[in-house]
């Protein structure tokens, strides 16, 4: 990468759930060398003040570039503009249909298609339940040509207790995704060494 920082694209939709971006976005900036690069829908707009009483200004202000939806000349739209990457969190079924079928009609459907094309990885956080038909061969659709399904599902098995551990767990399989280095949650097996039966 032609920068000392790592470069990420954050896009946020209206599906409900956008705890998962803002919150993701705080953890980026404990991990310090990140440079996010935040791309917000109208309806993600609406969704942050009905659901966290934030407004577009204050998430922007915990960012390094708060992108224009519509500034489609903007530095994301393009493959030589390097990056880790970009997550869509949480991604609605109308992003994730134009992603799945090339619709580039706003700077955030375009930047993805961009990392599709140029083989970087893209996350994609599908948040509605139940899925028709069409969703799911949306879902599959975006799937072969290389975006990452990660619906935030939570997991029980290290004995969460509050909503944050669920957000956060959610947030270390997406920096998984990533190759960024967290301890967002106890892993699976890792101390099986002081465990009843284990190596000692």
């Amino acid at each position: 990468m032609l920068t000392s920082m790592r470069r990420l694209i954050v896009g946020l939709t209206g599906a409900s759930g956008i705890v998962y971006g803002v919150r993701m976005i705080d953890r980026l900036r404990e991990i310090g060398d990140v440079e996010v690069h935040l791309v917000m829908t109208d309806a993600a707009r609406i969704t942050l003040s009905e659901e966290l009483g934030m407004s577009q200004s204050e998430l922007g202000a915990k960012v390094a570039v708060l992108h224009n939806i519509r500034n489609i000349a903007a530095s994301i739209a393009s493959g030589s503009f390097v990056t880790a990457g970009m997550v869509v969190v949480p991604c609605s079924m109308n992003t994730l249909a134009a992603i799945a079928y090339c619709q580039s009609n706003n700077l955030l459907t375009r930047a993805a298609d961009v990392c599709l094309k140029e083989r970087r990885p893209l996350i994609l956080l599908p948040r509605e339940t139940p899925l028709h038909l069409g969703h799911l061969r949306a879902m599959v659709a975006a799937a072969e040509m290389g975006s990452i399904m990660l619906p935030p599902v939570p997991a029980f098995y290290f004995g969460p207790k509050t909503i944050d551990d669920l957000i956060n767990h959610t947030i270390g399989k997406i920096f998984d995704q990533l190759g960024f280095g967290h301890a967002l949650f106890p892993r699976w097996g890792e101390n099986e060494a002081t465990k009843p039966g284990g190596k000692e």
